[in-house]
Formats: structure tokens, C-alpha cells, sequence
């Protein structure tokens, strides 16, 4: 979801924790931007300045890429040393000082530094928990735990990934798994054109000369430490690659190393080959962990006036690619599921017309992508509440006609005040009228954590809030486990 929104001040947000516990008694401090989305903590233009500059010196300079301090490239070897005196003719910034640098080959699967380790900051891989995977006696369904098929529901934290403390990581993955919430959706990327600093997370630096992973503490430990605690719980998590929105880097951050716009990426070599580095990196790192419910391309990918195969050629040939590295994982799309007039569905206005450059029956059809996702914010894309329902009932009847599982994996309502009113409708449709394998409510939050509250926009469902988490969450989530098959 990418959405302009209204945001909460610290009294409209403490009025609506009812019953709050423990209270938070902090001060909610925002920055607006000139697009505001989901994200309201930081934002990149605020956030990615501070840096110390440095020079470089090649000892052995080729025209491979040298990676900024305490990153590791993926390119050709090449070894650098940091001079803060002695001009040279090759000059990079960094927020660190360190005494060498090692570019090492493309492959993800190795980055050795000594700087940091590459090794796992976190055990993972520990649990004797079955992977998920589709049920194959009803294939609309999930087998979640290996005892058969089953409905679930599931949630989104995007930001739990982004969170530096581990006290705070155990806190959300416990709310959400007491609440028998199954899976949560969290965000596996996070890049940047330059250094933000320690205090803020991101995972990769990406500039003219390729793509440097960061093993520092605010980097790939916080994923390593997402699937330690989700394993630990007994949660599972769905895992992405890349945002279509700039938030966190995203597809921007790409076309600002290599070039290239938000349509060509899925067809730039350069920009697809180092997604692809990162996609390596990440699967052949996590891909003994049952902790993982599915690998995902992409946080809402789109092609806007493109032709619908652009988006199938580039789903069919990522989700072979990640099949190629993992074969015990599924693999989903991440879109917000849009129909093309070719489906034949609907009256042809935005959802329906393909303007998006995505076809979701189309795409369903593809053999290496396991289940379809759907997307649901009518108060955004300019229907009313209760066509939420038909969008919903038109996408299991596609799910059924491909014989496959769908999930309405992200849906939420503007209106902070209104969200049972619009949203317990849609859940009851799922429930109630369709073969839907999962829901997940957009987005979790809670008051709980070291800082008082988690990320948070008008959409989140508060843990802290009894009312309205209570039926949206707890009552969804129970009803939905004892949903005959």
C-alpha cells in the first residue's frame, strides 16, 4: 500500500488506546512530507545526510567497484585502503572509517570483511517446525505446521525488520502470535544511495558502481534477528525483495544507481541482475529456516501503462530463479491484484482496466508462483466500503478457477475511527463466502515497545486497543482457525 493520509497527533492517537497497557506516557513526534505515506517515523530525505568523508587509495584498482566502508560488494576483487589525508584520484563517503575494504564476486552467498562478519548474529535454523507449504489434498489451502490444511489469518509489520531492539522484536512476534495470528508479513528490503548513519537499518548501498551489503549492526543482523525470533515464537513470515514505492529505497533507489524509471527496472539488466545478487543473498541465508511462509517479489509491483506481460515475463522468470535457489519454500507475487479487461471481470474502471501493467488471473496462471495475493483499499483507489466484498468474492472465484490459494494479504481503512464498522464486513466475507486460505489485516501496532508506540498510519490495528482488537484480530483469528475445511 501506498497511500496520502491524514496523521494522527499524539491526543487523537492516545484517544483511540482505550485501554492502553501499559500507558505511554511519550511524545509522538511526526515529519511530514510532501507525499505522506505509511511510513512515519523518518523520512529518507530527512534522514540520509550525515556523512564523513574519506579517500581512497587503490592498492590494487581495477575497474571493479570499491565498497564503502563496512559494506561488501558483489562485484570482481578488488582491495582498497582508506586514507583521511593523502588525495587520491578515486574519493568515496562514509559514515565509518575503517582500514580496508574488500570487494569480493557476485555470488550472495559469501561476503568475507574484516569489518564485520558475515556469519549469523542470530540462531536460526534451530527449529524442528515443518516448512509451509500447500495442503496437496486441498490445494486451495495452506499446510501450515504439517498436521493438514487449515484457514489462518495473519497480519503485516513491515517495520518490525527496521527495529534495532531485540527486547522490542520479541514483544511484537509475541503479541501477534498470542493473538493466534499465523503469519506476518515483513519487509526484507531496505536500500540506499548513500549512508544513513548506525542509527538508522538498511540493508543494502546501491550507486553507480554496484552493491554493497551491509553486515554492520543496523543491517542484515535485523533480518537474521526477524527469523531467530519468528522461529523461536513459532510465527511464520512472508519475506520481500524489492518495494515499487521509494519507501525504504525501493525500485527508486535502483534507477538512481543505474538508471532507468519504475517501468523499465523489470527489464533493466543491470538494475535485474543485482536484484537478483540480493534475492541470492537472502534465500541461500534463510532457506533452512521453517520460519519462512514464503518468499515474496515484491511489495506491490506495478507497470503503469505497460503491457501486462512485462510484469508476467518478470514474475515468471524471478519466481523460476527462486525456485532454482529454494525448492522447499513457496514463492508469491506480492501485488495488489488488479484485473485486466482481457479477465473479463468487472466494469472496466480502475481495478478492472489493467492500467497497472498487472493481470492477477494471468499471473496466477504462472507454475513457480505457489498462491495469489490481493490488495484492499477501497477509500484510496475510489470505490466505496462495500464493493470491498465483491473485490474479494471476484478474486476467490478466480483462486478457484486456477485451483490455487489466495489471500487477501493486505486490507485497511483510512478512517482511525471507523475501522470495525468497514473492515469486520470484509472479514466476515472471507470467513463466511469464500475459500480464501488467509487474511492479513494491514497493519499491527503496538504501545509496548522501549520507545512507546511502533510504526504506525490510520490503518493500524492496536494491539493496546481492546475494542477494536479484539474482534479485528483476536476474534478474526480464532474464527478463522476453526473454519472447517
Amino acid at each position: 500500500m501506498h497511500l496520502l493520509r491524514s496523521l494522527f497527533t499524539a491526543g487523537s492517537l492516545a484517544a483511540l488506546l482505550v485501554s492502553a497497557a501499559p500507558a505511554y506516557d511519550g511524545t509522538v513526534t511526526v515529519t511530514k512530507t510532501k507525499e505522506v505515506t505509511r511510513y512515519h517515523t523518518k523520512t529518507v530525505s530527512t534522514i540520509f545526510t550525515k556523512r564523513q568523508a574519506c579517500s581512497v587509495t587503490a592498492s590494487s584498482l581495477t575497474s571493479a567497484p570499491i565498497g564503502p566502508s563496512g559494506y561488501h560488494s558483489s562485484s570482481t576483487p578488488s582491495i582498497a585502503t582508506i586514507s583521511t589525508s593523502s588525495p587520491s584520484n578515486t574519493t568515496i563517503t562514509s559514515s565509518k572509517l575503517t582500514t580496508s575494504i574488500t570487494s569480493l564476486s557476485s555470488s550472495a552467498t559469501s561476503y568475507p570483511s574484516a569489518t564485520h562478519s558475515t556469519t549469523a548474529a542470530y540462531p536460526y535454523c534451530t527449529s524442528d517446525a515443518a516448512f509451509a507449504s500447500v495442503d496437496s489434498v486441498h490445494p486451495r489451502l495452506f499446510n501450515y505446521n504439517g498436521t493438514g490444511a487449515k484457514y489462518f489469518a495473519g497480519t503485516n509489520a513491515w517495520w518490525a525488520s527496521h527495529i534495532l531492539s531485540d527486547s522490542d522484536l520479541d514483544t511484537v512476534f509475541s503479541e501477534i502470535k498470542n493473538t493466534q495470528l499465523q503469519v506476518v508479513r515483513v519487509w526484507g528490503f531496505g536500500s540506499v544511495n548513500t549512508d544513513p548513519g548506525p542509527g538508522s537499518v538498511f540493508f543494502q548501498l546501491l550507486n553507480s558502481t554496484g552493491s554493497y551489503i551491509n553486515y554492520a549492526a543496523n543491517g542484515i543482523p535485523r533480518l537474521d534477528a526477524v527469523v531467530s525470533y519468528a522461529e523461536h515464537t513459532g510465527l511464520k513470515i512472508v519475506l520481500n525483495f524489492v518495494n515499487n514505492w521509494s519507501d525504504l529505497g525501493g525500485i527508486a533507489s535502483y534507477n538512481a544507481a543505474f538508471g532507468g524509471n519504475a517501468t523499465s527496472w523489470y527489464t533493466d539488466s543491470q538494475s535485474q541482475s543485482v536484484y537478483k545478487d540480493y534475492i541470492k543473498l537472502l534465500v541461500n541465508r534463510y532457506q533452512c529456516s521453517p520460519a519462512i511462509f514464503a518468499w515474496e517479489l515484491a511489495n506491490e509491483p506495478r507497470c503503469h501503462g505497460c503491457s501486462t506481460d512485462v510484469i508476467f515475463n518478470w514474475a515468471t522468470e524471478i519466481s523460476q530463479y527462486i525456485k532454482s535457489l529454494d525448492a522447499k519454500h513457496m514463492v508469491t507475487l506480492g501485488d495488489e491484484g488488479w484485473f485486466a479487461p482481457a479477465d473479463n471481470i468487472g466494469d472496466g474502471s480502475y481495478g478492472y482496466g489493467g492500467a497497472e501493467g498487472v493481470d492477477f488471473a494471468k499471473n496466477l496462471g504462472i507454475s513457480t508462483i505457489d498462491y495469489g495475493v490481493f490488495h484492499l483499499y477501497p477509500d484510496s483507489w475510489g470505490y466505496n466500503e462495500t464493493w470491498g466484498s465483491t473485490w474479494i468474492l471476484e478474486h476467490d472465484q478466480v483462486g478457484a478457477a486456477a485451483n490455487k490459494p489466495v489471500v487477501l494479504e493486505e486490507y485497511g481503512y483510512g478512517s482511525p475511527n471507523n475501522h470495525t464498522a468497514v473492515e469486520r464486513p470484509w472479514q466476515l466475507t472471507v470467513l463466511d463466502d469464500t475459500s480464501l486460505a488467509m487474511d492479513q489485516f494491514w497493519q499491527f501496532g503496538t504501545t509496548d515497545l522501549s520507545g512507546g508506540l511502533s510504526d504506525y498510519d490510520t490503518n493500524t490495528i492496536w494491539y493496546n486497543s481492546t475494542a477494536e482488537y479484539d474482534i479485528l484480530a483476536r476474534e478474526h483469528a480464532a474464527e478463522m482457525l476453526e473454519k472447517a475445511v
